[in-house]
Order: C-alpha cells, then sequence, then structure tokens
C-alpha cells in the first residue's frame, strides 16, 4: 500500500484551490448540463461546436478593453479615473501621496485582472480551440487553418497585453497546461514569441481558401474573409515590430494590412457590444451628469497641450457644464472636460486601426532616415486633424517628437494605453527622454509614473507553494 506523505497531501489541496480559485491560467469547468464541456469538443468537433469555440474566443478578446483602457490611460496621464467613493483608481494608478506599488494594486486584484486575468483567459480560449480544431474529422484542411489562423492572431494579441503591463518583469508564455505552467520569461523572449503566433496565423490564413468555416461578428465586418483576417493578423503583426524596433518589420507588416493612406483613418475591426443579453459597452459614459460618481475625465495636460483647432479634441473631449471635483487623502483632482466619445452603450471599440497604421509606417520610415516618407504619412494625421501640414524640423528626433505627439491625440485612451507604452519606449533611449515624467508631466498631472508592474499576488503565491 502506498504511502501519503501528508505534507505533500496538504500542498496538493493549497494548490488545488489556488488552481479552482485563483488560478488566472484556469477556465472553470462546465457544470451546466445543457452546454457541452470542454471535454466534448476534444474529440471529432462538429463545425457548430467550432463556432461555439470560435464566438467564445471573440467574447473573450474583448475582456480586457475596461481596465486596461482606464488603467493605462490613467498611468500615461491621457486619463484620470475620477470617482467619488473609492480613491484607489486615482491614488494608487496616479501614484498619489507616496504611494507604493504592490501585487495586490488596486483594479488589477490577486489575479491581476484586465490585464492579467483576461488576456490570459482568451489564450486559454484559443488552444481550446486549437486543440479541438486538431483532434475533429469534420474540417478540412483549409477549414483547420481558417480556424488556426484567428486562434493564433488572437492569442497573440492577448499575449501583447500582460506582456507590457509586467515589461521587464516577464510573463509566462507556456499556459497550456495551467496545473504546470512555464517559468517566466524576459519582455524580449515574449516578443518574439508573439511574433511566432502571429506568423504561425498568418500561414495558415494563407492557405485557408477563400472563405471561413465560422462566423465572426459584425466587428469584422469586411474582415470576415481568410484575405481580411490576414490583414488584421498584420496589422497586429505591426505593432508589434515596433516594441521589437524592428523598423523594416513594421513597414513589412503594415504594407501587407490594411494600411490605406487615402482611406477613413477608422477602418478596422472592432469589439462589438449588443445589451441585453449580451455585455454593454465598457467605455460609455453619459454625457454632463452633474455628479457622476465616476467620470473618464481627459487629463489637464492633455487639454493644456492640444494644438489650437484640432478636430480630435472636438470629436474626443467634451466640456463639461459643471467640473467634477473629487479630492482623495492626498490631493484634489478636477476633471474639466469628459471622454466623449461613447455616448451609446451599445457602440463598438475598435481594437486597431487604419490612422494607427499611418502612424506606424510614420514611425518606422522615421527611424530608417526615410524622412520624406515620413513626412507625408505625418502630414495625412495632421491634414486629417485640420491643423495643416507638418512645418518643423526634418532631423529624426525632430519627426519622432511629432509622430508621438500625434500618436496622443490620434490615439488617445483607446484600448491598449498607448502613451504609457510610447513614452517607455523611448525613455532613456537618448534619442528623446531620460526619464518617463521628462515626457509625462507629473508637475502638473501629479503623481508618480510607474515603468511597469510587478507579478499579481495569484502568481506570487503560485510561486512559493509550488516549491
Amino acid at each position: 500500500m502506498k504511502t501519503i506523505n501528508p505534507h505533500k497531501y496538504l500542498l496538493a489541496l493549497l494548490v488545488s484551490g489556488m488552481i479552482t480559485g485563483c488560478n488566472p491560467l484556469h477556465i472553470d469547468k462546465i457544470e451546466d448540463p445543457n452546454n457541452p464541456s470542454i471535454s466534448s469538443v476534444m474529440k471529432d468537433a462538429s463545425p457548430a461546436q467550432i463556432q461555439y469555440l470560435v464566438t467564445g474566443l471573440e467574447s473573450k478578446h474583448r475582456d480586457y478593453v475596461s481596465n486596461v483602457t482606464n488603467a493605462w490611460g490613467s498611468l500615461g496621464r491621457e486619463i484620470w479615473l475620477l470617482n467619488s467613493s473609492d480613491s484607489r483608481n486615482m491614488t494608487e494608478w496616479l501614484g498619489l501621496g507616496g504611494f507604493v506599488q504592490s501585487a495586490n494594486i488596486f483594479g488589477f486584484g490577486i489575479t491581476g485582472g484586465g490585464s492579467y486575468a483576461s488576456p490570459y483567459a482568451a489564450i486559454k480560449q484559443a488552444q481550446i480551440v486549437l486543440d479541438a480544431t486538431a483532434n475533429t474529422s469534420k474540417l478540412n484542411s483549409e477549414q483547420k487553418n481558417a480556424v488556426n489562423g484567428f486562434a493564433h492572431t488572437i492569442s497573440a494579441y492577448q499575449f501583447m497585453i500582460p506582456a507590457n503591463w509586467l515589461y521587464q518583469n516577464g510573463i509566462r508564455i507556456d499556459v497550456k497546461d495551467e496545473t504546470s505552467p512555464g517559468p517566466f520569461v524576459s519582455y524580449e523572449e515574449a516578443l518574439t514569441h508573439i511574433k511566432s503566433l502571429l506568423d504561425a496565423g498568418y500561414e495558415e490564413l494563407n492557405n485557408s481558401g477563400s472563405a471561413l468555416p465560422y462566423k465572426l461578428s459584425a466587428g469584422f465586418s469586411g474582415f470576415d474573409t481568410p484575405d481580411g483576417l490576414r490583414k488584421v493578423n498584420r496589422a497586429v503583426a505591426a505593432r508589434l515590430a515596433l516594441y521589437r524596433k524592428d523598423w523594416n518589420g513594421a513597414l513589412t507588416a503594415v504594407s501587407a494590412s490594411f494600411l490605406n493612406v487615402n482611406g477613413d483613418l477608422n477602418i478596422g475591426p472592432k469589439h462589438t457590444y449588443a445589451g441585453g443579453t449580451d455585455a454593454t459597452n465598457p467605455l460609455f459614459s453619459a454625457w454632463n451628469i452633474g455628479n457622476p460618481g465616476t467620470l473618464r475625465a481627459v487629463s489637464p495636460s492633455t487639454i493644456r497641450d492640444a494644438t489650437p483647432g484640432d478636430q480630435r479634441v472636438t470629436d474626443k473631449f467634451l466640456k463639461l457644464n459643471t467640473p467634477f471635483t473629487v479630492t482623495t487623502s492626498s490631493v484634489t483632482l478636477t476633471g474639466e472636460y469628459q471622454d466623449k466619445r461613447y455616448p451609446s452603450n451599445t457602440l463598438s471599440v475598435p481594437f486597431i486601426r487604419n490612422e494607427e497604421l499611418i502612424l506606424i509606417k510614420a514611425e518606422a520610415e522615421a527611424q530608417l532616415d526615410q524622412t520624406q516618407n515620413a513626412v507625408n504619412s505625418i502630414n495625412i494625421i495632421r491634414n486629417a486633424a485640420k491643423i495643416g501640414s507638418y512645418g518643423g524640423a526634418t532631423d529624426k528626433t525632430s519627426l519622432l517628437k511629432e509622430i508621438l505627439y500625434q500618436r496622443r491625440y490620434s490615439l488617445w485612451a483607446e484600448p491598449w494605453g498607448h502613451r504609457w507604452i510610447d513614452v517607455r519606449r523611448y525613455t532613456g533611449s537618448g534619442l528623446l527622454f531620460s526619464k518617463m515624467s521628462d515626457e509625462i508631466d507629473t508637475s502638473f498631472d501629479k503623481g508618480t509614473v510607474y515603468t511597469q508592474f510587478p507579478l499579481p499576488q495569484t502568481e506570487v503565491n503560485w510561486e512559493l507553494y509550488k516549491k
């Protein structure tokens, strides 16, 4: 008879509790008898079952939006999320009053919230899609490639969220087995892994025929074919290439994306919301409520630094009839402008747009000393904003400052935290900024600007108890 080590047995219970209650990589078992279990789709799944899994992946793909927009937007001083009843998203996200970061920082919680747990849930869903597709005989090879190409593309997009949040603290990339995940790897290694996922997805979509064997939401309208998804894949690859400082790769990817220098700047895939039994737009905010309780206020420096007559200011920012003031334990914050973009709770939220692709193109061109091309790309953005063509210096440093400035207003508070990442990308490079606060004006917008975040408490616990 086998002897049970009581210490190992206790550890197993502890780990089991973390797996089911705290492990951000875990997906709960489905107990509803009217819905399929994961095991039921792991052997010869039908096309209908694959469709359910793909729909679930698209749904999980949007779960990061609220947390990343509000928290990362605060970190980059794009917004202040003012709350009259709970000051933590001000004191902690803005680093006010000597606040010191911890693994349990508000809004990221024990599992990391929308910046960690939600992306990994989507990544796990993508793995389920891949496994179910590999184990079915009900799809031909082209159809399997179409499913896998979508899953790899979304997985790559989601991996970029925790990678940018934890930054040099690293992330796990081997998470197929949530009970025994792989080690943490560096930011650079994570980006290399993400590139491999995107490249795999692109190759699969290149071998997917002319039609998808599944349906996507209206958010992918215009991109709901293998060719359309290839272009989305390359758009995400172009964003990744900037983080990897692969300027030629950025130009190659963006040229294969849905970039259109003469087209609508807002063209791109979106997260959709329908209300009712579906989710509602988490960025919806009613306009000009006297005491809204919570307000996504435009940061004062964003208003101060705007170019007079900029159409983006008119389109995105609404001046309040009555400013909204909140006093925390350390400071009083007053919002005079609110986010104007989503007056309805069923409006879609874009997750990558043509405007960003043009700005990616401009940055890569500037970095490669393609000066006139960079100026031409900048002018597309400036003229759309109705502020006229660029007339400044055309050395590399000046062009990059201009591009980062245009990204600040073109991509303001989009669900990615662009400005926070952008400033970090150039901090300490000797090119533009020596420290974060050189670009993010803390004397005006207050507080401490954090470069990265610590591991969520769940991961700290996991590393402790698995030993």
